[in-house]
């Protein structure tokens, strides 16, 4: 195969589109990446807080007040997330990858089944509409609009995948060649994905009807049983983990890349320690990368504290970015 190789979305960009648009593709791209770490950390921290209040609600009642800080599971998804982000490149991200796509598939199905054992036991579908939730009666006209909006945004938001597919194809072997292989597992994967969400999306209208919540898992449209409750969000924390570095990483990189070209004599930039890590193996250590991606996860974490309402502003950095980094 003949031509320029790209290794990342933004020198494709480049040397397709030109100069100018690399840089408005770099900064929705850029600012799409970060929306969405700062997003898995919110989430993150809503499934652990429903793991802790599904148990609370089995032990107490379902109308105990099982309240909690979400800043405290913010902290503990933070602090490893600093650990896993010394994780070198995404050449080394395979494992997590791949343990994080069973664990999507895996709550998916509990999701899933929840929703049919609803509908099997109370006998009928939940109160539905064409057009869903009811102005007057669900919601108000301007509730009503941003919900459209926001589920639109979401949608787009689902499959923004689009932002590190370059990266991770850079990753494959050269035989098969990586565009066919890229090609074959993006078909597979975005029928497999589309499969989950229109079952649980329907599954779930289905079982709740117009009272849905946003997040039947950890929204309690379930309280039991609550031990299967609570391996769906470990389910959830443990794709978000893995999910969080896929798409940090070519932040991660382009940062550094940044900083080797403006000083390539630095020792902070170019010098690496070896430490031996017993089980593990020797890890080679960069105190540019230690420190900046340290800073990047605390920076993050911090902004998820305080604008705990972020997840709402997700969807629309979904809806913003979608069309010029995955169709245009």
């Amino acid at each position: 195969i003949y031509g320029i190789r790209n290794p990342t979305y933004k020198v494709m960009v480049k040397n397709i589109l030109g100069e100018f648009q690399c840089k408005l593709c770099a900064l929705a791209q850029y600012t799409n990446l970060v929306g969405v770490t700062i997003g898995f950390t919110l989430t993150g921290a809503i499934s652990m807080e429903a793991i802790q209040k599904s148990n609370c609600f089995h032990k107490n009642g379902h109308d105990a007040d099982c309240t909690s800080s979400s800043y405290q599971f913010m902290t503990i998804f933070g602090i490893f997330q600093i650990l896993l982000s010394q994780i070198p490149n995404f050449h080394e991200l395979s494992w997590l990858s791949i343990i994080a796509a069973v664990m999507s598939i895996g709550y998916s199905f509990i999701g899933i089944g929840l929703s049919i054992a609803k509908i099997a036991v109370e006998g009928k579908i939940a109160h539905t509409g064409l057009t869903g939730q009811v102005i007057g009666v669900d919601v108000t006209r301007r509730e009503k609009m941003w919900n459209i909006f926001q589920a639109i945004g979401n949608i787009a938001f689902a499959y923004c995948f689009s932002v590190v597919i370059v990266e991770i194809q850079d990753t494959l072997k050269s035989s098969p060649p990586e565009n066919q292989a890229m090609k074959k597992s993006t078909y597979s994967a975005v029928a497999i994905t589309t499969f989950f969400y229109a079952m649980c999306g329907l599954l779930g209208y289905a079982a709740f009807g117009n009272q849905s919540p946003g997040n039947f898992l950890t929204g309690f449209g379930f309280y039991e049983p609550y031990w299967l409750i609570d391996i769906g969000n470990i389910l959830i924390l443990i794709h978000l983990v893995g999910a969080y570095q896929v798409f940090a990483q070519p932040i991660f990189s382009a940062v550094e890349s940044w900083g080797s070209k403006r000083s390539p004599q630095s020792k902070l930039m170019t010098k690496e320690y070896n430490i031996r890590i017993p089980l593990v193996g020797t890890w080679r250590v960069n105190m540019f990368k230690v420190i900046w991606r340290t800073m990047y996860v605390i920076i993050t974490t911090l902004i998820a504290i305080i604008f705990p309402f972020f997840n709402n502003v997700v969807g629309l950095l979904g809806a913003f970015s979608f069309f010029p980094l995955t169709v245009y």
